[in-house]
């Protein structure tokens, strides 16, 4: 019963609900941190696309402006080869009429006309062309075979003593039929010039692709990888299904992460540009580890604090129970001591007065203990007491049992829910059994025990059940002692 008041009177916060107020606040500003370390990394990466975009995209122009314009020069060879006024002028008339508008920039080749059996018959570089063939390369076997084919761009290859790209179109007469084909050349130093003038990060990758997946051209320059086929790699085959996009994968020669962006612009080529995932993401990365140690170290911090507040909350309570004890219990029997029997009895009447269920008390003597005292002294008398008192504790088996040291001599014992002959049985069990203790193989002394019981009503307190057990201890030790008394026969009319 004293444990029970003890705890419910006693309301504190407990270490664990500390503990765990402290694990949300860590874990809420871990959250936090990482929301932020997240957004900062998709501020990066989008960065990172529009960089990467603008730069394919320019790339893209400029690459789709000098293929236009070198078609166009084709598209006017082709035009003019079917017409029949072409045979009758001189030969210095029908190169300026051909290659009047042929693009003259230092990295194209010479545009050359072909005949039908892939000799080179026309040269825009001079009026006495070499004699060449080129009827087994695959441009000339592509516009030979297919009549609807319109520019094709060939693999790199060497051409004219260059190693480049060869750009070429069917020649057909007004019927349609196969007459020649018109070659262009474009050198790889265009190339290598546009991307000197970029301002590249170390491992960055520039591919430019066919539309069947082979690559045209890479930056940095690299033989083994011109003219490979990657269009079965997942990236590039995104590339080919869509306009523009991009993806993060590895490139065919390396092991490095890269982010690709791709543009596609209105030419057979596509341009893919690569950036190392290290450097879109290194200062973030640098960043990341900063903010994360530091959240880790104050977590720590704050986790260490936590549990040496939990530990000294935890001492902290336990010495306030024990003083809500030692507040509560007499110190020499272990019982609940005057302060705390009328905590009980008080709350115990007005449980019984509610449900109006019986409560009983027994107030509980030693007889002659001042004689005792005096003859075995102090320490002896204080082993009866403690005798006593073991002797009622045991026998308060109830939860709502409540034995109390009343002052000195004198105990009691509250029993809510007990009749009175049910009370006054237990007072008899308790003054045999103390009858019966023994001090050095003699009978140290013997209790009288009175007994009250009442129904609680508006015309009781519990005051008037004090005042009757304690009439009837009185009763008992005037009658001889050593006895239990119940309430006298005038006072039974207010019990149940």
């Amino acid at each position: 019963m004293l444990a029970r008041n003890t705890s419910e009177t006693t309301r504190r916060i407990s270490p664990r609900w500390l503990l765990a107020a402290a694990a949300i606040v860590v874990v809420g500003f871990t959250a936090i941190c990482g929301s932020v370390l997240m957004s900062m990394r998709r501020g990066d990466e989008k960065l990172a696309h529009q960089t990467l975009g603008n730069l394919a995209s320019s790339i893209d122009a400029d690459v789709a402006r000098n293929v236009e314009l070198y078609d166009l020069s084709l598209r006017n060879v082709v035009s003019n080869m079917t017409s029949p006024e072409l045979v009758e002028i001189s030969r210095p008339m029908r190169q300026l009429i051909l290659f009047d508008h042929a693009a003259t920039a230092r990295h194209f080749g010479a545009i050359q006309v072909m005949d039908v059996a892939g000799n080179v018959t026309l040269d825009s570089s001079t009026l006495d062309p070499k004699q060449q063939n080129f009827a087994d390369d695959e441009f000339f076997k592509v516009h030979k075979r297919d009549p609807l084919f319109g520019l094709y761009i060939s693999k790199p290859m060497l051409h004219q003593g260059h190693y480049g790209i060869v750009l070429s179109r069917r020649i057909a007469a007004r019927d349609g039929t196969f007459i020649g084909v018109v070659s262009g050349f474009i050198r790889y130093s265009y190339f290598h010039e546009m991307v000197d003038r970029l301002q590249l990060e170390p491992a960055d990758i520039i591919t430019v692709l066919r539309q069947d997946g082979v690559i045209v051209m890479r930056a940095p320059f690299d033989m083994d990888v011109i003219g490979r086929d990657v269009s079965k790699m997942r990236g590039v085959q995104k590339a080919l299904a869509y306009f523009s996009g991009s993806y993060v994968g590895r490139a065919s020669n390396d092991d490095i992460e890269r982010l690709f962006v791709w543009r596609e612009g209105a030419h057979p080529l596509i341009v893919m540009v690569g950036r190392s995932t290290d450097v879109i993401f290194g200062q973030w990365r640098k960043d990341a580890l900063q903010i994360g140690g530091a959240m880790g170290a104050l977590g720590l911090i704050a986790c260490a604090l936590m549990l040496i507040l939990a530990r000294e909350m935890g001492k902290r309570g336990k010495m306030e129970d024990r003083m809500a004890r030692l507040a509560m219990t007499d110190g020499l029997t272990g019982l609940a001591n005057r302060r705390h029997f009328d905590v009980v009895l008080e709350k115990e009447w007005q449980r019984a007065q509610r449900t109006r269920a019986p409560i009983s008390l027994l107030m509980i003597d030693a007889d002659h203990f001042k004689t005792f005292n005096d003859s075995f002294g102090h320490q002896a008398g204080d082993l009866v007491l403690c005798g006593i008192a073991w002797s009622i504790a045991r026998h308060a088996k109830r939860a709502s049992d409540c034995a109390a040291r009343y002052g000195g001599e004198e105990f009691a014992l509250i029993l809510p829910g007990l009749s009175l002959a049910d009370a006054i049985e237990l007072g008899e069990r308790i003054r045999i059994e103390v009858g019966h203790l023994e001090r050095d193989g003699m009978t140290t002394t013997t209790i009288s025990v009175g007994a009250a019981c009442f129904v609680p009503s508006s015309l009781t307190t519990s005051n008037d059940l004090i005042s009757d057990a304690d009439g009837a201890l009185y009763a008992a030790k005037a009658h001889g002692r050593n006895q239990t008394w119940p309430v006298a026969p005038r006072q039974k009319s207010l019990a149940a």
